[in-house]
């Protein structure tokens, strides 16, 4: 077959698969600590500058649990665009429990509303 009947076949290129899992990242507000994790919430990457231990084990423990749950909305997120752009209906991405793009940024507002870590190196007197 020559080049040209090649191209002239027609047919369109294959879309690329979807991939297994969807992975986002999410950084704390000093850019400190940040975390990348799966759309079923397993945490992939964990950063942290030595700085965050001042803080104590605790404090930088729930930030990273907070920014595990913020990168797995978004991933979710991601995930249901992903499976919508392949033809999968909306009423079977709502099982899933696939957010939309709406819940998500609500759901991330509420984390962020929810987040009292430290705001300042300044200290009470």
């Amino acid at each position: 077959m020559s080049e040209r009947s090649e191209r002239n076949t027609g047919t369109a290129a294959p879309k690329p698969p979807i991939p297994n899992v969807t992975v986002a990242g999410s950084t704390n507000r000093s850019g400190t600590i940040s975390v990348r994790a799966t759309d079923q919430g397993m945490p992939v990457e964990i950063t942290f500058e030595r700085s965050e231990y001042r803080y104590g084990a605790q404090t930088l423990a729930n930030e990273i649990l907070r920014l595990t749950q913020r990168s797995t909305i978004v991933a979710k997120a991601r995930r249901r665009e992903q499976l919508a752009e392949s033809g999968m209906p909306d009423d079977i991405l709502d099982k899933l429990g696939l957010p939309t793009r709406k819940a998500a940024v609500d759901e991330l507002d509420r984390i962020d509303d929810a987040d009292t870590g430290p705001t300042t190196w300044m200290r009470p007197v």
